[in-house]
């Protein structure tokens, strides 16, 4: 219990009446940390803290990493800024040491200063100089972006779109330079690789690769990719909204817990510019700033999550999982959340096209290629309308190409609104690509409108691409059934088709195979919504704890 002596170590009370300090001792928490541990995390809700004992380091993220930047040592407070703005905390606070400090909560506080207002002011002039001070938030915030890596690769090859798009959804802040582009050439400062070399990325303070693998770009920039142990709770495959959300429900109720992704963490949903009707965010969120939250919560609460690695097979009998490269993992339970992968068309011109102008899905790294450019965008669903929102404030225009005749069938009517409110976007009706051309990249697309049967040729910078999506499950082994169109099933439809073999019923996310389990857009279900594949991330947590009792 902290005393009313020890309440008056802290600068910011020394001065408090006793009859305060003593009340003050009665309603505090009193809390000991081991070094490592978090005192508060950042986004924590509001509270004043002051260090009994002992030393914290102030940590914040920046582009996905946890940077040290400062420290708070006896005698000192910290959470003035939220108690002060209304804000979560914008860091968190771990013990460098075994550390002691006491919590004070928001109700308490706003009791404290009803009768002591000289503390809120104090606090006040505290948060106010934490902000706008020589080494305040505002001052970090207006420091040069520190690039961890610079990539070198010319606008339109698709090899180096690939290296881009890999570095933005894994939250790596880099440069890009252009080859042909003097300025750039001379920021390279090395001499220029050969064409044939090109990509290539440079890490800062290290290592020069061209061509790169992008699972050796993920080494060099120490992003995870090897396995640490051999034998699992629960194997996830996959790491979209889904795949995280077990992650994260698993390691957080004490499973070891791994999640394998072949690219980057966020799936499909990472692509999205912004989601709108995600509960608790009511100004809506990119799918990238969702992802990156999901994945620095699901690895701090102790997932591992692998990028760049992939899942060559699944021995459904003893559930080992092959990895490319050799390594073969065991696991008690698996997690199938490997997603869908973008529908491609078959149209004259597109394969030899892809990433040279035309693309399946959006990135946001692609607004760059955009700018002040007339752009074409094929589909009518909330993924396309989200892309042409985003785009509209890059591009000269946009036009969303449909075969259609109301974008209302299809797409959210908010999304509707909104795509009304953009002088520069437009809607082709009844209309369908039929072919692409161009040399280096794209350069026009050739569209049919069926009412007329016309064709006409439209200048076109870049066309992307959300025609629907396909499950990728033919690598599944034959004993996990699937309906037609590849689809996993579970549960109910499981035993609907002849494929369960046991006395009782299969969990409802459990596969043909008990101990195998699926979720999200990869699993047989009418729903497919990110809302809906974070809710069943975490249904196939609590099925592996009752399954894994069950085998006790």
């Amino acid at each position: 219990m902290v005393t009313a002596e020890e309440i008056a170590r802290v600068a910011l009370f020394a001065d408090l009446e006793p009859v305060e300090r003593n009340w003050l001792s009665q309603v505090v928490a009193d809390i000991t940390l081991v070094p490592g541990e978090f005192a508060v995390h950042e986004g924590d809700e509001r509270a004043l803290f002051g260090v009994l004992e002992g030393r914290l380091e102030v940590l914040r993220l920046v582009d996905g990493v946890a940077s040290v930047i400062g420290e708070r040592k006896p005698g000192d407070i910290f959470g003035e800024m939220s108690i002060a703005f209304g804000m979560l905390h914008p860091g968190g606070f771990r013990a460098a040491e075994p550390t002691r400090v006491f919590r004070i909560d928001l109700r308490d506080y706003q009791a404290l200063v009803a009768a002591a207002p000289e503390v809120a002011e104090q606090v006040g002039l505290m948060a106010n100089n934490r902000l706008a001070g020589p080494k305040g938030l505002q001052a970090r915030s207006s420091a040069p972006v520190q690039f961890r890596a610079i990539v070198l690769g010319r606008r339109r090859d698709a090899s180096c779109a690939e290296l881009r798009r890999f570095l933005d959804r894994n939250q790596v802040p880099f440069r890009w330079l252009q080859p042909d582009v003097p300025a750039d050439a001379e920021q390279w400062s090395d001499a220029l690789p050969d064409e044939d070399d090109l990509p290539a990325v440079r890490v800062v303070n290290g290592k020069t690769v061209v061509r790169p693998q992008l699972r050796r770009v993920a080494e060099l920039l120490d992003i995870p990719t090897e396995p640490a142990a051999a034998e699992y709770d629960t194997v996830i495959v996959g790491a979209g909204p889904a795949g995280l959300a077990a992650a994260l429900y698993g390691a957080s109720e004490g499973l070891r817990t791994i999640a394998i992704e072949r690219e980057a963490p966020g799936g499909q949903a990472g692509t999205s510019s912004r989601i709108e009707n995600y509960l608790g965010f009511p100004s809506g969120v990119s799918g990238e700033a969702l992802a990156s939250r999901s994945l620095q919560q699901a690895r701090r609460l102790g997932a591992e999550i692998l990028v760049t690695r992939s899942i060559t097979r699944i021995d459904a009998a003893t559930r080992r999982v092959h990895l490319d490269g050799g390594d073969v993992l065991r696991a008690r339970t698996i997690i199938l959340a490997c997603g869908v992968a973008w529908r491609h068309l078959e149209i004259e011109g597109f394969d030899r096209l892809a990433g040279k102008g035309i693309f399946y899905g959006a990135a946001r790294s692609e607004a760059a290629n955009t700018h002040g450019l007339d752009i074409h965008i094929i589909g009518a669903g909330n993924s396309a309308g989200q892309a042409a929102m985003f785009f509209s404030s890059h591009a000269r225009s946009v036009t969303i190409l449909y075969r259609g005749d109301t974008l209302e069938k299809s797409m959210s009517q908010y999304l509707v609104e909104q795509l009304g409110t953009r002088a520069n976007i437009s809607v082709l009706y009844r209309t369908e690509v039929v072919a692409a051309q161009g040399d280096a990249s794209l350069e026009t697309i050739d569209v049919r409108n069926a009412a007329t049967g016309a064709t006409t040729r439209l200048a076109s910078a870049a066309l992307f691409i959300f025609i629907g999506a396909d499950a990728e499950t033919g690598w599944l082994p034959p004993e996990i059934a699937l309906d037609p169109k590849g689809y996993v099933l579970t549960g109910p439809d499981v035993r609907a088709a002849g494929r369960w073999h046991l006395d009782r019923d299969p969990y409802l996310l459990e596969t043909s195979v008990p101990g195998i389990f699926a979720c999200g857009d990869v699993r047989f279900s009418p729903v497919k919504r990110v809302a809906a594949a974070v809710g069943e991330g975490s249904m196939a947590i609590a099925f592996v704890h009752q399954y894994l009792r069950e085998s006790a």
